[in-house]
């Protein structure tokens, strides 16, 4: 695949991505290098990557649990702690080889240690392959509330090896499907309709599909990096999407959502937003939902649930002067941000998502 050119960073995939990180991992550039993994990509991926590393830069290893409940600060102190421990300098490097979690927390602790180190984003899953690792945004959690602590800077690569794609659960392959699906609705349509005939497609469409994903993204963001205009449009799917994945991390009695299955209800009920306010025929939406299900299953909501789901938007970090700001389609593949919602309408999306 070709490489993407960003502003501030490429990315790079497969063997030429290998070669090009023997270039960048020299032992004139970095004292140490450093390669951040969870319990899964610690026994599913690292001996992949690592037969295909060419250094001579001293290695060291740090693991941690998986899982977004992890992804908090005190996690991120144990990073910097072991970092110090292990003889981390402003002239290291850290390699994220991981999913989302990995690629927000990491790049967030690089960003941070000692001011700031190199940092470059190895993503295993799907979801991580097309949004986290791209785009600069690192970042943790506050309690159960998403993504409240951040700073936007890029890696100085990254790399895309669809190789540990194979390892991946199926419900992990879906969750990346979801900020596809967005990509093509925010901004091509001619994407959007490649998805229609999922069962159709082979891995060879897949490894296009992820290409043409990052793309879109990457030229969105090397217009807008700290995010005040048109990188807002990668948000559609997320104010509520947000809110809902916050809302079963906070409940210990539900079910755990993945990234890519709340962002899936999210698109539903933002499209069902999109046709109250006139802005998307019925027809497209109905088309919207009837994709999105057909992907993923349907999540139950009482109405306690969705009550607390609205107050939860209160936090929500693209909130600006204490208005909720909400990115709606102009029909598939278009677009508009900064849009305000009425309460009653957001409880009328939810009743028509359990239709």
């Amino acid at each position: 695949m070709e490489t993407i050119s960003g502003t501030n960073c490429n990315i790079y995939f497969g063997t030429t991505g290998y070669e090009t990180l023997a270039s960048i991992l020299l032992p004139s550039k970095y004292s140490k290098l450093f390669i951040l993994v969870d319990e899964n990509t610690s026994q599913h991926c690292l001996p992949h990557f690592l037969s295909n590393l060419a250094t001579e830069i001293e290695i060291e290893i740090i693991e941690l649990e998986a899982g977004e409940i992890h992804k908090n600060i005190a996690t991120c102190t144990e990073v910097w702690g072991a970092l110090s421990e292990l003889g981390a300098d402003r002239k290291s490097i850290l390699l994220n080889l991981g999913g989302g979690v990995i690629s927000d927390l990491g790049g967030f602790v690089a960003c941070t240690f000692k001011r700031g180190i190199d940092f470059i984003n190895i993503p295993t899953t799907l979801l991580a392959m097309v949004d986290a690792s791209v785009g600069g945004k690192n970042g943790i959690d506050l309690d159960h509330l998403k993504n409240q602590i951040g700073i936007i800077r890029e890696p100085k690569a990254v790399l895309i090896d669809t190789h540990f794609l194979e390892s991946l659960p199926q419900n992990e392959m879906r969750s990346g499907l979801a900020e596809m699906l967005k990509h093509g609705l925010i901004h091509d349509a001619s994407y959007w309709n490649k998805f229609k005939n999922l069962n159709d497609l082979n891995t060879n469409h897949l490894e296009v599909l992820i290409h043409q994903s990052i793309q879109i993204k990457n030229e969105i963001v090397s217009m807008d990096l700290r995010e005040e205009n048109i990188r807002k449009t990668l948000n559609f799917g997320h104010t509520l999407g947000h809110a809902i994945e916050s809302y079963f991390l906070e409940e210990n009695s539900q079910i755990t959502l993945l990234h890519g299955e709340a962002i899936a209800v999210g698109m539903i009920l933002e499209s069902y937003l999109s046709k109250e306010k006139g802005l998307l025929s019925n027809d497209e939406y109905q088309e919207i939902k009837y994709i999105i299900n057909d992907v993923f299953e349907r999540v139950s909501f009482s109405n306690e649930a969705i009550q607390k789901i609205i107050e939860l938007l209160d936090y929500d970090k693209k909130n600006e002067f204490g208005t909720i700001q909400f990115v709606l389609l102009e029909g598939i593949g278009k677009s508009i941000i900064n849009q305000t919602i009425d309460n009653s309408l957001i409880y009328k999306a939810f009743d028509d998502y359990k239709m």
